[in-house]
């Protein structure tokens, strides 16, 4: 396990994803591979399909080649970096708090044949492990609402890019015009105080010294996604008995649902930013 110090906030998010019953639900129920909202195509797409259409789709907006650094925070099980090291042949660091997700990382990358392209590092976005203008490519997916200090994760994606650098990144969000209080049932499940917001994250970009700031605005796929792992969930309760806990299992089912309430109600909002440093 990791010697580093996390802010609270961001320990309470390693805790949890280190934790057997949400590793063995995110890698059984989500694919095996990537742990994000995926693009959904039709109500029934496997999980899988939609989430690695979602990573495809954020790479058409780069410019790729094996001579781009990329830099993934929050990067999971790596599914994301393995299919930008096979496709482009850029090297990835992925940097990511869970040190489980990590060696299940590791043992994918290694089995896959990548692990001379890609460098699994355990770390924390709010304070990333590499000097200033490193990478070409920040990327990132739904990752950043577990920091307490979501400002101070865009200051370090930002320090780290080489001028020009882009920054590609989804995250779960309130909507700008969210009414107080309404989410509540959200954030006491994922144990924070508070998320991001579209005009958030676009003025705070603005405000490092970020231009060309970009939000592609995919809702509704919230909605698709968690209502589909909900599904999933729920037909393989019985197979999940004894590999994950009940009270986990009930636990998540209610949050999932809150998720899938509070985007019809129109207070979520979920898409794909894109930051250039000047």
């Amino acid at each position: 396990m990791s010697t580093q110090t996390y802010s609270e906030t961001v320990d309470t998010a390693r805790t949890y994803y280190n934790s057997e019953d949400a590793d063995n639900f995110y890698y059984t129920i989500w694919g095996g591979e990537d742990i994000h909202v995926g693009l959904y195509q039709s109500a029934d797409e496997p999980i899988f399909d939609a989430s690695r259409r979602t990573v495809s789709y954020m790479a058409s907006k780069l410019s790729l080649d094996e001579k781009k650094r990329v830099l993934d925070v929050g990067a999971g099980y790596g599914g994301a970096a393995r299919f930008l090291a096979r496709t482009y042949g850029c090297h990835i660091s992925a940097l990511n708090l869970s040190e489980v997700e990590n060696e299940r990382n590791r043992m994918l990358t290694e089995e896959q044949g990548l692990d001379d392209l890609i460098d699994v590092v355990d770390g924390s976005f709010e304070n990333i492990p590499y000097p200033d203008a490193s990478f070409d490519v920040v990327w990132s997916q739904d990752a950043i609402l577990h920091s307490g200090d979501r400002h101070q994760v865009l200051a370090e994606v930002y320090r780290v890019l080489k001028p020009n650098g882009v920054f590609v990144f989804t995250d779960p969000m309130q909507s700008d015009s969210c009414p107080d209080g309404v989410l509540q049932p959200i954030l006491d499940r994922i144990h924070l105080d508070s998320l991001g917001s579209p005009q958030f994250y676009q003025d705070t970009a603005k405000a490092l010294g970020f231009s060309d700031v970009s939000f592609e605005d995919h809702t509704e796929q919230l909605v698709n996604h968690y209502g589909r792992v909900l599904n999933e969930t729920q037909k393989k309760h019985t197979d999940m008995v004894g590999l994950i806990s009940e009270d986990y299992i009930a636990r998540m089912k209610k949050g999932l649902q809150h998720w899938i309430d509070g985007g019809r109600n129109g207070f979520l909002a979920w898409g794909i930013f894109v930051f250039k440093k000047s």
